[in-house]
């Protein structure tokens, strides 16, 4: 069997991991992962044909050379790699998890800071047990500041991820209505984020906090975190806002040490305020100059789903449709409701991973959709459709269903929000608006 050590010499000769046969590098290191519904083990001597340097497996059945490691559990390997590269690292390492707005977080955090660092943030979604320690072990010895995403669905997730990334820093963005399935509950969900501050506490790393959120508040409190970064609040020596604007683009001031500054970001949202203060605090503690931190703001514009405002020939579109639970789901709701529009639009998809609270959830979205006074409304997806009621709005079981309907609507120069959890895939009704 392979030991860390070894498979970290040639790691550091091969500093490429692929775990797809489908995108080998040339000289990678290829991780025979298992899956319910797959085994890569059955792959690896495709991945060496392919040019990988060594394949990583754990059934001894597919060791065909010296070009194959048997390891006892690949995946166990792939996260104490990770670990390993990881104490090698003498850097900061900003931990982010969150309900709500982890990636536009992470992703204004990286602007700001690579306006005067050279930094590594976690790209794309990969944020769960397999994509952190890969996150990891793409950060080179030239890199000055990490910025990685943590995702979670149950307990002890976030704990594991710690473990493994091993910050110096960390924010909770928020705690929300989110993986209650997983999670048992909104309590559950306080208490799987925590697991973030009680890993700073146990390591003397330091917590941004939104001060202004109670719930985080508790939490780092409950935790014993000594360093404790807060932001949000008026207290002197800390970063506060105040929001100007944001019909549709977020405009604001900031003061930080008595100074004050205007600034502006490429996000609509009211909700992404709080986001957007958490970057400036954490540019603030790296010793950043306003000026650095506002052009790393203002250069910021997000391409990935997320409060993304979209211009088609027709209308405008608020394209959130990466994910969705029942907080993000209302702050969508309610932003769309202050924005100036003559025709407003939401299209609405389900939620998921809601557990015993769907049904009650997706009512309450209704209702709150409703309330708002939006021109249409539309929900799409079956838990929608079961919970309609005898409300003024259209129910469609299918996103296909929807697309049929909006197919026969006329929409010009209207604010369209379009929502929903990823299974959804409401990106198939995009050039339809």
């Amino acid at each position: 069997m392979t030991n860390i050590e070894q498979l970290y010499q040639h790691y550091l000769k091969h500093p490429l991991i692929c775990t797809d046969t489908r995108s080998i590098t040339e000289g990678c290191l290829f991780f025979a992962l298992k899956g319910d519904k797959f085994d890569a083990n059955q792959f690896a001597e495709k991945a060496v044909e392919a040019g990988a340097a060594f394949a990583i497996i754990d059934n001894p059945d597919f060791a065909k050379g010296d070009k194959f490691m048997l390891v006892d559990d690949v995946l166990e390997t792939l996260q104490e790699l990770a670990k390993h590269h990881r104490k090698q690292l003498n850097i900061p390492v900003i931990g982010l998890t969150g309900s709500n707005g982890k990636t536009t977080t992470k992703e204004l955090i990286r602007a700001v800071l690579a306006e005067h660092f050279s930094v590594f943030a976690t790209k794309g979604n990969l944020n769960n047990h397999i994509g952190v320690p890969l996150s990891i072990l793409s950060i080179a010895d030239t890199v000055e500041i990490a910025v990685i995403e943590m995702g979670a669905n149950h307990q002890k997730e976030i704990e594991l991820l710690s473990s493994i990334s091993k910050p110096t820093h960390g924010l909770i963005s928020n705690v929300g209505m989110a993986h209650l399935e997983g999670f048992g509950g909104f309590e559950g969900v306080k208490k799987g984020k925590a697991e973030l501050y009680a890993y700073l506490s146990e390591s003397n790393g330091y917590a941004f906090l939104n001060a202004a959120n109670k719930d985080l508040t508790e939490m780092v409190m409950k935790a014993s975190v000594t360093n404790v970064v807060r932001y949000n609040v008026a207290e002197e020596g800390v970063v506060q806002g105040v929001l100007k604007n944001s019909d549709p683009l977020i405009e604001f001031e900031w003061s930080y040490n008595g100074e004050t500054h205007e600034a502006k970001a490429n996000l609509t949202g009211t909700y992404n305020f709080e986001n957007i203060l958490a970057a400036i605090s954490i540019g603030c503690f790296f010793g950043l100059s306003a000026d650095e931190i506002n052009k790393g703001l203002a250069d910021y514009f997000p391409t990935n789903n997320r409060s993304q405002l979209t211009k088609t020939e027709k209308n405008t579109v608020i394209c959130d449709f990466y994910n969705a639970n029942p907080s993000s789901m209302a702050a969508a709701i309610t932003n769309l409701s202050s924005l100036s529009a003559a025709n407003k639009i939401a299209i609405l998809g389900d939620m998921f991973e809601l557990g015993d609270e769907s049904a009650v959830q997706h009512q309450r979205i209704i209702e709150f959709a409703v309330k708002n006074e939006i021109g249409t409304l539309i929900f799409v997806g079956h838990h929608f459709y079961n919970a309609k009621g005898d409300v003024d709005a259209h129910f469609f079981a299918t996103p296909s269903e929807a697309s049929a309907f909006i197919q026969t609507q006329d929409w010009k120069d209207s604010l369209i929000l379009l929502k929903g959890s990823r299974g959804m895939a409401l990106e198939q009704l995009l050039p339809l608006l």
